[in-house]
Parts: structure tokens; C-alpha cells; sequence
């Protein structure tokens, strides 16, 4: 009994081992089928991932190519744009460049870079101011006291002149603000005030238009004369032709060579433009005067301009007076391309003062040396020809006094 129930005791133990041994089998099938499951889940994920990647750098590569695409696209279009407004039928913009750069300082490769000589020269015969040999009639200025009568204004640009500011008598600023333009228009109310002032040197150092200003005590200041600038390295001290200050020529030199002549007021206060001497001019009356031009107003007509007046865009002062004697400064600004304001040209200049009344008108000296000082305080926006905030010394200014 007891060998039989041993027997079967020993059976069941070895066919409990054996399916231990099946069951360990199979587990461990089962974690090598798990392992093997898990390999090609991570490797289907590793393709995916790089599947994923390829199409990521498909796509990059496809977006840089647009966007090179693009660039090629625009620098053709731009180049051939350019070409275009370079040599193309329609001569504006090459008027422009040619006249503009041709009249800076330092900026004439912008011209000679893309046209040869004879071009150049051929658009500065096409575009210029012809002023003639015509001299002011003073006699047709006549001062009106408008304080003693009932003023009829002819439209409202005179108006704006002849509405003084409240307890201002002495001179009035009127802002120009259209068509792209900007600048300033000071109206003098007595003509006796308008004098030229020098630099402390002129003949050989120029002054910043401040320290004339501040030199000899004035309200206003104005930029007169050009000068001499011998490869754009002058110091702004020595003034092309004659200097009248107070009945006395101070200074008496070659004119240059941009039309015009003598720009100056006589004892009576009357502008008086024309071309003479210096004693021509002592002789005439003339008190205070620079020698500039071209003239834009004689005898209440506009001087001839054919296409720009060949000074190209630009900052620009002038000077002119009314036939009733009110006297006119006139500064533009330019070059500040930051806010579209390229400057004025010699129609620009004209056009602005015929609106406002004058009788006879001159431009002076612009560009860099353009500035209007008011109190001691620029009340332009002064431009290098690189459009930097900044004027350069000059030889003589005109003035108003208290």
C-alpha cells in the first residue's frame, strides 16, 4: 500500500516537473515572441521617425528653394526695372539723377557711374533756367501800409501772408506742407530789416549759420551765397562775386556760373536783381547784397524753366519780395528720404513764390548749406548729400534785426 501510493506520489511529482518545464518553455516563447513583437515595433517606429524626418527635410528644402526662387525673380525684375528707368524711352527719372547728382558736392558718381559724358551733358542742356539779362524795374514796388486800410485779399495765400500773428509784427512763418514738399516761408513785414551778415573770417574760414546768427544778435537767419569748394573740400569761406554789407563792398571774387547776378536790397528796401558791377552796383544804391542765382521772378514773371532748371532735387533756399515790399525767405527741406521728402526744384521753388505774391525772386545757395535759424534755433530740417542731419560752414547769411 504504502509502495503503491509512493509510486504514484512519484509519478505525479515527475508529470508536475515535466509541465513545469512545458510552461517554462512555453513562457519563455512567449517573451521572445514579446521581445521579437517589441524589435519590430521599434523598428516600424524608427521608420516612421525617419520617414517623418525625410519629409520634414523635403519640405525645408522645398520652402528654401521658393524662397531663392523668389529672390532671383525680384533681382531680376528689380534690375531689369532699373534698366529700364536708367536707358529706357522715357527720360524723367534720368533727368532726375543726372540734375540732381551733377549739383551735390560729392554725389556726382551717381551720375557718372551709369552715363558717359556727352549723355550727362546733353540732359544739363535740356533741363536749365533761362533768365536772361533782365534787371528789376524797383520803381514798380510800392510799400502798402495795411494797418491804415481795409485789406482786400486776392486769394488765401495772400491771406496767410498778410494775417500777422498776434503780437508779432516783426514777421510771420508759414509752414509749406503738400505735394511731397516741405518747407518754410518767412514773411518780413519791414524790408529795412533784411541785411546781409558774414562770417567773422570770410576770405578764408566760413561760420555754421547759428554762429552768424548768434554773432549779430538776429531773429532770422537765412543762407545767402554759394562759394568757392574746391573737390568738395572748401570751408565755405570764400563767396563767389561781390559782398555788399552796409554800403561797403566787403568782398569781391569771380561770380559762378549759374546765372543770376547781383541779389540785393538798395537804401530804399527795394529788391534789386541784375547783372553789373560792383561799382554799378555801389552807384544803383544798394546797401546790403550777394551775388547768386538763377533768378526765378523778375518784373512778376517766372524765368523761363525748361524740364527741371537742371539743378535736380534738392534742399533749396530763395529770396524774393512782393510788389507791395513785404520781403520773402523760402527754405525747403530735402533728403530726408525717411519721410519721402526728396526736396524742391527750380519749378518748385517758383511755382511756391508766385503763390505767395512775389514780385521779384532769386534762389541762393542750397543742398548742405540750406538753413533757416529762428531765435537761435533751426526751424528746417538740414541734410548732408548723405541725409545726415548736418549744414556745413558758410561765407555770409541774410538777416532780419529787431
Amino acid at each position: 500500500m504504502n509502495d503503491e501510493v509512493e509510486y504514484l506520489f512519484d509519478e505525479e511529482k515527475e508529470m508536475n516537473s515535466k509541465s513545469l518545464k512545458v510552461d517554462k518553455c512555453s513562457n519563455t516563447e512567449s517573451a521572445l515572441g514579446s521581445l521579437e513583437d517589441e524589435k519590430n515595433s521599434e523598428s516600424n517606429f524608427s521608420e516612421d521617425k525617419g520617414l517623418k524626418k525625410d519629409k520634414k527635410s523635403s519640405k525645408k528644402g522645398k520652402l528654401w528653394m521658393k524662397i531663392l526662387a523668389c529672390f532671383v525673380i525680384l533681382g531680376i525684375l528689380g534690375t531689369s526695372s532699373l534698366g529700364y528707368l536708367l536707358y529706357g524711352p522715357y527720360p524723367g527719372f534720368r533727368n532726375w539723377l543726372i540734375t540732381t547728382a551733377m549739383t551735390t558736392m560729392s554725389h556726382k558718381y551717381l551720375a557718372t557711374w551709369f552715363y558717359d559724358d556727352e549723355t550727362i551733358e546733353a540732359v544739363l542742356q535740356d533741363n536749365y533756367v533761362a533768365d536772361g539779362n533782365l534787371a528789376t524795374d524797383t520803381s514798380q514796388v510800392n510799400f502798402v501800409n495795411y494797418s491804415s486800410s481795409h485789406t482786400m485779399y486776392k486769394n488765401k495765400y495772400d491771406k496767410e501772408v498778410l494775417t500777422k500773428d498776434p503780437g508779432n509784427d516783426l514777421y510771420k512763418k508759414i509752414d509749406i506742407n503738400e505735394d511731397g514738399l516741405r518747407g518754410y516761408l518767412i514773411v518780413i513785414y519791414d524790408p529795412s530789416k533784411v541785411k546781409v551778415a558774414t562770417a567773422k573770417n570770410m576770405g578764408k574760414y566760413g561760420d555754421m549759420l547759428t554762429s552768424i546768427a548768434e554773432d549779430n544778435n538776429v531773429v532770422i537767419a537765412m543762407n545767402a551765397s554759394g562759394f568757392s569748394d574746391p573737390n568738395q573740400r572748401g570751408n565755405g569761406g570764400s563767396p563767389h562775386g561781390m559782398v555788399i554789407q552796409n554800403g561797403n563792398l566787403v568782398y569781391n571774387s569771380a561770380r559762378a556760373d549759374v546765372g543770376g547776378g547781383i541779389i540785393g536790397f538798395t537804401n530804399d528796401n527795394k529788391l534789386i536783381l541784375g547783372q553789373m558791377s560792383a561799382e554799378e552796383a555801389l552807384q544803383n544804391g544798394v546797401r546790403d547784397a550777394v551775388e547768386f542765382g538763377p533768378y526765378l521772378i523778375v518784373n512778376g514773371e517766372p524765368s523761363f524753366i525748361k524740364g527741371n532748371g537742371g539743378w535736380g532735387t534738392a534742399p533749396r533756399s530763395a529770396i524774393a519780395q512782393r510788389q507791395d515790399g513785404i520781403v520773402l525767405f523760402l527754405v525747403m527741406d530735402g533728403r530726408d528720404y525717411a519721410h519721402g521728402i526728396d526736396g524742391a526744384d527750380m519749378v518748385d521753388l517758383t511755382e511756391i513764390l508766385m503763390k505767395y505774391g512775389a514780385y521779384n525772386a532769386a534762389n541762393l545757395d542750397g543742398g548742405t548749406s540750406s538753413g533757416l535759424v529762428i531765435n537761435g534755433e533751426f526751424a528746417n530740417k538740414p541734410r548732408n548729400g548723405s541725409g545726415e542731419a548736418k549744414t556745413r560752414a558758410i561765407p555770409n547769411a541774410w538777416i532780419v534785426t529787431e
